[in-house]
């Protein structure tokens, strides 16, 4: 089979592809590396036997005339490609709402001329402000005002569901939906508001790891090798097609636990720090206090249970930083990640 991955270069989409070089398929990505890295790939291109299977073509969804071909050649589809991180919606709003709703309009369109299959990379952002948990794919989503910059990245990925399932109810295209709810993992940077490994980039240096608020906001973070597996098995289920499906952690812990816990497993010396939320982001930010997903219908689909607890992620990730030699991000990146992409 051949996978055509857009944002195969970043966090997820470069795990999606090694997992699929892995099984034996024919592996086409795309990146602007906007947000991705060569670097993520380097390990497949290298790679003795994956190297044969895979294409990298540096280039934007938003380039019709690269996504002709790369769509016409390939089986099925993974647009990942999206703005990613909530310090890159703030800092690039209007770059980001073009990227993801003219993307995906391009990427549907293209899937239904050539009649290929297609998931569509979606949010927790687009629940808004919930305080409720857990959250269903059929509750409502609740947002700020236009003012507030956050909520474009929201609104733009839920246009991306409407669009997608508007293909499938109109076109009978084939088309899945999935919500991550934090994906966190290896090659994940902090740079873009991804918490974990600021957290853990932080408690390696031994430098003050940097809680905003109160820290008791809370979330669910998800392996990426989780998260990769519940794909593959949702695009070969024949009831997940036409469905919206969160993929998230079933672990709720709030961001003071959360740098407890990583100091711990780092063996840390660091001091944990609360910091105002006023002193370091703009006034247009805007958190969540609450974001934990339901998984009954991705359980009820294909099965799906995370295979790794919390307290083994951060293992994973302190282990694969500590050998990297990561250093925290000068960057402020807020609690959160937006999409986990």
């Amino acid at each position: 089979m051949r996978v055509l991955i857009t944002g195969g270069a970043g966090f997820i989409g470069s795990h999606l592809a090694e997992a699929y070089l892995a099984d034996g398929h024919e592996v086409y990505v795309l990146d602007d590396l906007s947000t991705g890295s060569l670097d993520n790939l380097t390990h497949l291109q290298q790679h003795p036997v994956y190297k044969e299977s895979l294409h990298v073509t540096i280039g934007s969804v938003l380039d019709r005339e690269a996504m002709l071909e790369l769509v016409g050649v390939c089986d099925i589809v993974f647009h990942l490609a999206a703005a990613v991180g909530v310090q890159y919606i703030l800092d690039n709003p209007l770059s980001s709402i073009s990227t993801n709703i003219r993307g995906t309009e391009i990427v549907l369109e293209l899937c239904h001329k050539f009649r290929k299959k297609v998931l569509i990379a979606s949010t927790s952002e687009v629940y808004g402000k919930h305080d409720r948990a857990p959250l269903d794919e059929a509750d409502d989503s609740i947002y700020g005002p236009s003012c507030k910059s956050r909520w474009s990245y929201a609104a733009s990925k839920l246009m991306d569901e409407f669009m997608a399932l508007a293909y499938h109810r109109t076109k009978k295209l084939q088309v899945w939906i999935v919500r991550f709810f934090n994906t966190v993992g290896p090659r994940q940077t902090g740079r873009y508001g991804m918490v974990i490994p600021r957290f853990i980039a932080q408690a390696l240096e031994n430098v003050p790891i940097t809680v905003y608020g109160e820290g008791s906001q809370t979330r669910t973070f998800t392996h990426v090798k989780d998260a990769v597996s519940a794909l593959m098995k949702l695009v070969q289920h024949p009831e997940a097609v036409g469905e919206v499906v969160n993929i998230g952690g079933v672990e709720e812990v709030s961001m003071l636990e959360l740098a407890r816990r990583v100091k711990t497993i780092a063996g840390s010396q660091s001091k944990i720090s609360l910091i105002p939320y006023d002193e370091v982001f703009p006034r247009d930010f805007e958190d969540m206090q609450r974001r934990v997903p339901s998984t009954m219908k991705l359980r009820r689909l294909i099965g799906f249970a995370p295979a790794m607890t919390l307290d083994r992620i951060l293992e994973d990730i302190v282990t694969h930083q500590r050998a990297a030699g990561a250093t925290s991000d000068p960057i402020v990146s807020p609690p959160v990640c937006a999409g986990g992409l």
